[in-house]
Formats: structure tokens, sequence, C-alpha cells
């Protein structure tokens, strides 16, 4: 049955392919040909032999295979490229003689090159037409990921500050009575706080999608690295109030270029997933290197490390560790 099928199918192809032509492919045959006939009697004309003539007919065929769809235009120029020669170009001129000695020959060549050379471009335009779909699927589900990788980091780097909302309004509400006026405004900063830096990431994440999609730029300016490392800690011990972070900060003040929300977010990351998949008891270290003309920011720990398997697929979006 699958053989039945794929045999029903390539004979569906084949008789796609000798049938399917367009007026365009009409118009580009007959112009071709045209084209061809000129130049083959300026040809005769100046050097008084056909020996050569056919040639600019097989070379028209040639052109006419590659630039049409399907075989019926080659092999309808190959009928008419052998009329032409015949008509033209072989004594008695203006006249149609089949049954000249050769005459067979030259048509069957000329409709073997036709075939063959239509069926060698269509094979070629199929199979970039696959490539061109496979292309677009490969895009489409480069898009999908992309979009799953974004609802992941939207559930992962929006959680601090929504859990720092949470619980400031639940102490808020359960505890009014016993608040006085400064704990509740204090309470309604932190909220405020968190819904500023909510709103912030809301931003840097649409931002980070446009980036990928090169229709857009990371704003940076000028930014204390100390600050943004103090920050970072502490909306962290805001989210996990018993982390244990050793910060080491540059003994000088240095100012960078930078967006902070998202260095400071990149830093939570890393120090969540050091506290939370570590496996150790021992601080996580954040600091940051002054070199010439960077800073690099580094968060390390003294658990097990990342297996080996995932240190390919770390940074691209892809894999979890």
């Amino acid at each position: 049955m699958k053989k039945d099928g794929g045999w029903q199918k390539l004979k569906g192809e084949i008789t796609d392919e000798i049938y399917k032509f367009t007026w365009k492919d009409v118009l580009i045959t007959l112009g071709i040909l045209l084209t061809a006939t000129i130049v083959a009697l300026v040809y005769y004309r100046i050097s008084a032999s056909n020996i050569n003539v056919i040639m600019f007919y097989t070379l028209a065929l040639l052109f006419i295979s590659r630039l049409t769809s399907g075989y019926l235009p080659g092999i309808a120029a190959a009928m008419i490229s052998v009329v032409c020669v015949n008509f033209l170009f072989t004594y008695p001129y203006g006249q149609i003689n089949f049954i000249l000695e050769g005459y067979p020959v030259t048509f069957i060549c000329m409709l073997v090159v036709s075939v063959l050379t239509s069926a060698s471009a269509s094979h070629m335009k199929r199979q970039s037409r696959i490539l061109a779909d496979r292309e677009k699927k490969l895009a489409e589900a480069e898009k999908e990921k992309m979009r799953a990788n974004l609802l992941r980091a939207v559930s992962h780097d929006l959680r601090t500050p929504l859990t720092g909302i949470i619980g400031a309004s639940s102490s808020y509400l359960e505890n009014e009575a016993r608040l006085n006026t400064d704990e509740k405004r204090t309470m309604v900063r932190h909220i405020r706080e968190d819904a500023n830096w909510l709103l912030n990431m809301v931003e840097n994440l649409l931002t980070v999608t446009r980036i990928r999609d090169d229709s857009a730029s990371v704003n940076k300016s000028l930014e204390p690295v100390e600050e943004v490392m103090a920050e970072a800690v502490y909306r962290l011990k805001k989210r996990i109030p018993d982390a244990q972070i050793k910060v080491l900060l540059p003994e000088e003040f240095v100012m960078i270029p930078m967006d902070a929300t998202l260095i400071e977010q990149v830093l939570i990351n890393l120090m969540e997933n050091a506290i939370f998949h570590a496996g150790s008891t021992e601080p996580v270290e954040c600091r940051a290197e002054i070199g010439r003309d960077e800073v690099t920011f580094l968060v390390t720990d003294q658990g097990v490390g990342i297996p080996e398997e995932k240190l390919a697929t770390i940074f691209d979006g892809t894999g979890q560790t």
C-alpha cells in the first residue's frame, strides 16, 4: 500500500511538473527563442555557415528550462527550435523538410537536452522550496522557543518582587491594628518599591525580546557598581531572609554604563540558583573585579557545580541548571 501510494504521489508530481506553466513562462519562452533566432541570423549572415546555429538554440533551451516552471515550456521550445533551424537555416531555405538527413537525430537530441535540463531545474527549484519551508519552520520553532524561554524568565525573574508585594500586603492586613503610622508607611513604601521594580522588569523583559529580534538595544546609563550589588543583595534577602551572602565590594568607587535593573536581576538569579542548587552550607560570594576597560561581576558558591553535560547549553536559554 505504501509503495502504491508513493508511486501515485510521484506520478502526480511528474504530471504537475509537465503541465505546470503560466503566461509568464510563455512570454519568457518566446522572448528567449526570438533572441536566439535573431542572434543566429546575424551569425549566419556574417559567417555564411549554419554549423554552429544549433548551439544558439541549445543555449536558449538551457535558459528556458532554468527560468520557467515545469517541463512543457522546454519541450515546446525544443520543437520550435528544430522547426526554426529547418525553416531558416537549412536548404531549401524558407521551407520545412522533415525528411532531411539527420533531422530526427537533431530533434531527439534537442528534446532530450530540454527534458533533462527542465528536470534538473525543476528538481533544484523543488529542493529550494523544501529548504525555504524548512528554514521557515525552523524560524517559527525558534520563535516558539523564545516565547517559552520568555515565559520561564517571567516566572523566575518576577517572583522576587511579587513575593515582596504579597508578603508586605499580607503583613499589613493581618497586623493593621497593631502597626503604628511609621510602620505602615514603611510597608507601603516597600510595596511601592517592589511594584516599581516589577514594572521595570516587565519593560526590560520586553526589551530583551526586541533585542533578540534585532529591533532594540539596551538603554545604558552610568551606575555605581557597589549600589547595583547592594540592591541585588537587598532584594534577594527580601525573598530569602536567611540567605548567606558574602559581598566583596571594590575598594574604589566605580561607575560604569549598564542597565542597572537587568544586571541586578542577573545577580539575583545567579545567587538564588546558588542558594537552592549548590548543595552547600557555605555563604555565596558576590564580588566585582575591576579591569582596565570593563567590570566583571562574579557569583561563586562552594557547591557541587554544574553538570558537565549542561555546560554547552547553559546560556542558550533551552536548559535549566
